[in-house]
């Protein structure tokens, strides 16, 4: 069990015939310091240890650790006579009796509990009984054993560290230093993406020491990608059919019709609305339960939404839509620069947000996947995002006017969720795991089973400066060139671990794997999720971007989406408008100043990455996608 990040040793030290009342202590030694000692670094807000030893059943004792912002209060419960009536002791203090049933620690046979946030977990910490009142100005310059071991055993340690430092001769590397520098886990949150045009120019950094020292890793890391290159295996997957997906998924499938109004291009059809016109139609919806910007888009929503439903016969109908073309992907490659530019369009109408990551997330419940599971978003709930759009169709379609009919048939829908095209970490919670450690079913599937002829524009980069965007987006400490160089070589040698028993694509899609990494290496491999999607999907309805060319051509990038798109064009204005814009989710001016990665972290990058990137361009027929010249 982790306490403040650290492993806690568990030890209870009693006389055998010493039945005086105790008063426990948590004391603080080598590993355990984080209970009494600093309170404050508690990172479980209630903690209840119960205890009992074993050498004298007749002593029990159980207290409890309070908030780290009230201090710590010890409460001592010490059984006094057989027929279990016992003294409550605070602080060393007498306190009321009590009877044995209605104390949570007293009932049972001998046992060591720990209880965090209600489940029963194994406590390494280290305990100390002693008498009451045993506190003398003696006792503060005499040792206890375990504080004299481990001022032993740091002082071993201690000479360790200067010997290997003065024998080597090498500062940077001592005796005990891990020969990949590793450090420590961080977890990733979810996606984000957009860079600044002009953080993709090259930096030129004088080298550091640590860099230096880097380089002497690099052989050993190199061993690494080799390994992991010789076992690359890009294997067709074996895809479901709709039987299949229809029992994973019954109730999207009794929801999304198979067919859809001819007269509309983005997907829509009607479906009965069983309320009256005090009905709240957004009540339950769980993207407006969990954010107070939704809850204000279904407020405006709400209140024009029984003159927009469809009437006859006295049964109430409304538009439903799914979007007609998905942004999807990748992070940190441009995507939000890309959707607030293509938003300008008239014709163009995304989501309520930009991210919704149904797809991915919210249908299995995942908001956070550190934070656990919560209940999943039917589909309902993403329908609502695109209501907005819907009432704009439902105006035109139910419009006298040709020409208004038109105009308002043109009206395309978008959703721009960046974890669309890689995120399926949520498979191993949900489906069957195979034999084989692949998932039997990806977003894709289920995307083609509903909207088989939707697009899709997927907008990359540089996956090396892919990857250190990402770090500097998302860490939240401790941020250095130095500090991505170790993430990086870890990072590689898990993935290393897991290629060497199961298969390219079990790997890229581990979801514990993924976790584990210091660094989403993962998202880089573009390759691999692109061949899966076009399993399922036509190539002709991809349109495959590169990030370096947005921000060197800005109207370009876009007139090939109006194209892709088939949208109308734009007035000089207007285009004007678009294409002047400043870049959006630009890199942040404290980012910036870390200054670019060190040379040989790129080097082991681009090794890593160029096997996928050369497959990436054999599969779009451009050499571009190799990013040999950026």
């Amino acid at each position: 069990m982790t306490i403040g990040d650290h492993l806690l040793p568990l030890s209870l030290r009693v006389g055998p015939k010493d039945t005086r009342p105790r008063s426990l202590e948590l004391w603080g030694s080598f590993l355990c310091w984080s209970l009494v000692p600093a309170p404050r670094r508690l990172s479980s807000p209630d903690v209840l240890l119960v205890l009992q030893h074993d050498a004298c059943p007749g002593l029990l004792a159980h207290g409890s650790v309070g908030r780290p912002s009230q201090g710590v209060m010890m409460r001592h419960c010490v059984q006094l006579s057989p027929d279990h009536t016992h003294k409550q002791r605070v602080g060393g203090r007498g306190g009321p009796h009590h009877s044995g049933p209605e104390c949570p620690a007293c009932p049972g046979a001998n046992r060591v509990v720990f209880r965090v946030d209600g489940k029963q977990m194994n406590l390494l910490a280290v305990l100390q009984v002693r008498a009451e009142g045993d506190e003398s100005w003696g006792g503060l310059l005499r040792f206890r054993k375990g504080k004299r071991c481990s001022l032993v055993f740091g002082l071993v340690i201690m000479t360790l560290v200067t010997a290997s430092y003065v024998l080597s001769g090498a500062h940077q590397e001592l005796l005990i230093a891990s020969p990949f520098h590793y450090g420590a886990f961080s977890s990733s949150p979810g996606a984000g993406d957009g860079e600044h045009p002009g953080d993709m120019k090259e930096h030129h950094h004088q080298p550091s020491v640590n860099n230096t020292s880097y380089v002497k890793d690099y052989p050993s890391v190199k061993l690494i990608i080799d390994s992991i290159t010789a076992r690359l295996e890009f294997t067709p997957r074996q895809l479901p059919d709709r039987d299949d997906l229809r029992r994973q998924e019954p109730h999207m499938f009794s929801v999304i019709p198979s067919k859809f109004l001819p007269d509309s291009r983005s997907p829509c059809w009607y479906e009965e609305f069983p309320g009256r016109n005090t009905t709240d139609p957004y009540l339950t919806n769980s993207y407006a339960l969990y954010s107070k910007r939704f809850r204000a888009t279904f407020d405006a929503l709400r209140k024009a939404f029984w003159s927009r439903l469809a009437h006859a016969a006295g049964r109430h109908f409304r538009l439903r839509c799914l979007p007609r073309f998905y942004i999807v992907g990748q992070p940190k490659c441009g995507t939000t620069d890309l959707y607030d530019r293509l938003r300008l369009h008239p014709e163009v109408k995304f989501s309520a947000i930009k991210e919704p990551h149904w797809w991915t997330r919210k249908r299995f419940g995942i908001v956070r996947l550190r934070d656990g599971l919560r209940d999943r978003y039917p589909v309902e709930d993403y329908l609502d995002l695109f209501d907005l759009a819907a009432h704009q169709i439902h105006q035109g379609l139910q419009a006298s006017s040709a020409e208004e009919h038109s105009k308002i048939n043109r009206i395309t829908i978008g959703e721009a969720s960046a974890s669309t095209m890689w995120d399926n970490n949520a498979w191993t919670f949900f489906y069957d795991n195979s034999s084989d450690g692949e998932p039997p079913f990806l977003t894709q599937d289920f995307i083609h089973a509903f909207q088989p002829d939707a697009k899709l524009i997927v907008m990359l980069r540089d996956p090396v400066e892919r990857l250190y965007s990402d770090y500097l987006y998302f860490a939240s400490s401790n941020k250095s060139a130095d500090d991505f160089h170790e993430k990086v070589t870890e990072a590689l040698q898990l993935f290393e671990n897991c290629v060497r028993d199961y298969s390219l694509r079990a790997c890229v899609y581990n979801n514990t794997l993924n976790n584990a990494m210091p660094v989403r290496l993962q998202v880089g491999l573009y390759a691999v999720y692109l061949l899966d999607w076009l399993a399922v999907f036509n190539k002709e309805q991809f349109l495959v971007l590169r990030l370096e060319d947005h921000a060197s051509n800005v109207k370009d990038t876009m007139h090939r989406v109006f194209r892709f798109l088939d949208l109308g064009p734009l007035s000089g204005k207007q285009e004007a408008l678009m294409t002047k814009s400043p870049a959006s989710n630009a890199r942040r001016p404290e980012d910036r100043n870390l200054g670019p990665m060190w040379p040989v972290t790129q080097r082991i990058l681009r090794d890593f990455y160029g096997p996928f990137n050369a497959r990436l361009a054999l599969v779009l027929a451009d050499e571009a996608f190799t990013w040999q010249k950026t």
